[in-house]
């Protein structure tokens, strides 16, 4: 939560520009409060496994949050049960009214597909397209970082050599950013993935900024510069085994693959991971909470279609 503070105060300034999360006492004293409305599209088969592990994360706040889950209407999954999608999530039409604080879209096993290729392409371009007006920022993860920057900015998309997965070490590109507040300066973040989006194509459109990436995996955060959508290559999000669980799958199904990078102790799938990426994921999604979502968001999200694109914000 925010500390209180007049903003007469010399410090007020100081904290401020150390993206401290502060109030004035007069916008305190007039702060009218309301839970953020959520909404996360998971695309991911383990849907059960990822709603914990993103719900873990969002609930590290004291910022009360309600979330509506949505499944695609255009693909039937086979790893959740239908009970549990009928009872607990909705479809696209039943929420396309509704606007939001927050989106969240989940990564998906279809790297290895042209996007056009996936079945449920139209359906998710259409909730891209629509979270313009009715969302006021968006976190996309790994394939959906990927698909957004596609739909959005038309950045393409590479087939690695081989599959990137590990445990790699990060720094920031920018200072000062809200995101990245209280980050170390070399952090530790997951990624699974077969295909990767490349420095000097993002670099070319002016919207876009890199705030984030390791000299092994890549780019890992970019940013639209008006604050509203965030582009995430890794899995913040992911738990203590779930590279492991990942890799003896892969070795069970006969594909030829390599022990994750810097994850398993002494590169012995024997012994258990250190889980060494959690303090960060909590701080990443935290901040964007915190400085990207709630200080910034209207209290009316009526306004989301009156400002539409051009609600400008800063990083």
């Amino acid at each position: 939560m925010p500390i209180r503070i007049s903003s007469e105060l010399p410090a007020f300034r100081t904290l401020g520009n150390e993206n401290i999360f502060v109030m004035s006492k007069e916008r305190a004293e007039h702060q009218d409060i309301r839970p953020l409305k959520f909404v996360i599209v998971n695309i991911m088969p383990k849907k059960i496994e990822t709603e914990s592990q993103l719900m873990r994360l969002l609930s590290n706040t004291p910022i009360q949050l309600d979330i509506d889950l949505i499944q695609m209407a255009s693909h039937v999954s086979k790893n959740t049960s239908k009970y549990h999608l009928e009872y607990f999530y909705k479809k696209f039409d039943e929420i396309k009214n509704n606007r939001y604080d927050g989106m969240i879209v989940t990564g998906a096993p279809v790297e290895l597909l042209e996007f056009e290729q996936v079945d449920y392409w139209d359906e998710i371009t259409q909730i891209m397209e629509w979270s313009k007006t009715h969302v006021f920022s968006s976190m996309y993860i790994c394939w959906a970082a990927q698909a957004g920057l596609y739909y959005h900015f038309g950045v393409p998309k590479y087939t690695l050599d081989r599959k990137m997965s590990g445990i790699f070490p990060h720094h920031a590109e920018v200072e000062n950013c809200r995101i990245l507040c209280g980050f170390d300066d070399v952090f530790l973040v997951p990624h699974s993935r077969n295909t990767e989006v490349r420095r000097q194509d993002i670099e070319k459109i002016p919207q876009l900024q890199i705030l984030t990436s390791s000299d092994i995996s890549g780019v890992h955060i970019v940013a639209n510069k008006n604050g509203r959508q965030y582009f995430i290559t890794g899995h913040s999000e992911y738990d203590r085994d779930t590279l492991a669980n990942e890799y003896f799958r892969d070795l069970k199904k006969g594909i030829d693959t390599h022990i994750p990078y810097n994850y398993f102790p002494q590169d012995n799938p024997a012994l258990t991971p250190v889980f060494s990426w959690r303090c960060t994921a909590n701080l990443m999604f935290s901040n964007w909470l915190n400085y990207c979502v709630y200080q910034k968001t209207p209290f009316n999200l009526d306004e989301l279609a009156v400002r539409n694109w051009n609600w400008q914000t800063d990083l």
